[in-house]
């Protein structure tokens, strides 16, 4: 590993371009809606942070974020289980992988605005996005999974077969290493497009309570600041689940390494 003072940067250099990234996003925003000069169309960046802050204010906002939050935190866990399950499985086994590929390759390319249409008529508008999220999230664990198994050195999983390791020591010493980098990366990636495609469902089954639903709200009612604000909301949702995500595999990664 590289570890020339130039590979890494500290913190403060870190948050500091990140700071300016985002300074240059916002001027870059500001300068299209002076240029547009219509807020119908795009609203400055101050005006659509100032409807987000409105909204934060109210209970209705409040509800909205917890459903929304609620719908895409239960979609990706109940992915996530059978996707890890499943995954493995098809990884140590040729015939296990075969058979459930056309169905993986079916989920995987159906188009996203398909399965909310057809969850529409299935479900109740409270479930279109919660079962929207688990066969999005599903192919991205699950190709990672298998992908992780399937490169784990053979020449370690018969040296603890020759040891008679039992079954238990084997999947937590020998894969689990090898696979856990490739399901940090899948569930990752399966989160980011959890958030997508649960507001995307809410937008057209409209739920009670729901990010998708206010924006939904807001366009129809041509409050163009609303729809970003509501559009803030989900982002910032989604960087706090991915950043917690982050801490939680970081710790159970040196948990595992300390045994």
């Amino acid at each position: 590993m590289d570890s020339s003072p130039g590979s890494r940067l500290d913190g403060a250099r870190r948050r500091l371009l990140l700071a300016a990234s985002v300074l240059i996003l916002l001027a870059a925003w500001k300068l299209l809606a002076l240029a547009v000069g219509a807020e119908i169309i795009i609203p400055p960046p101050e005006r659509a942070l100032g409807r987000f802050l409105s909204l934060c204010l109210t209970a209705r906002f409040w509800e909205a974020v917890g459903a929304t939050a609620f719908r895409a935190l239960l979609g990706f866990a109940l992915s996530l289980v059978p996707a890890v399950a499943l995954g493995f499985l098809a990884g140590r086994r040729e015939t296990v992988r075969i058979f459930l590929s056309p169905g993986v390759t079916v989920v995987r390319s159906t188009p996203v605005l398909a399965v909310i249409l057809l969850a529409l008529i299935w479900f109740k508008s409270d479930l279109v996005p919660v079962f929207t999220a688990v066969l999005m999230a599903f192919p991205v664990i699950y190709g990672n999974v298998v992908q992780g198994v399937r490169s784990t050195d053979p020449r370690l999983v018969e040296m603890a077969r020759s040891y008679e390791v039992t079954r238990s020591s084997l999947v937590r010493n020998v894969y689990l290493p090898s696979v856990f980098p490739y399901l940090v990366s899948g569930a990752m990636t399966s989160l980011g497009l959890t958030w997508k495609v649960v507001v995307a469902a809410e937008v057209l089954s409209q739920p009670l309570h729901a990010i998708g639903t206010g924006m939904q709200t807001a366009k129809v009612e041509l409050e163009t600041a609303d729809v970003f604000a509501w559009t803030m909301a989900a982002l910032v949702l989604s960087a706090l689940t991915d950043a917690a995500f982050y801490a939680i595999m970081k710790r159970w990664s040196r948990y595992g390494n300390s045994h």
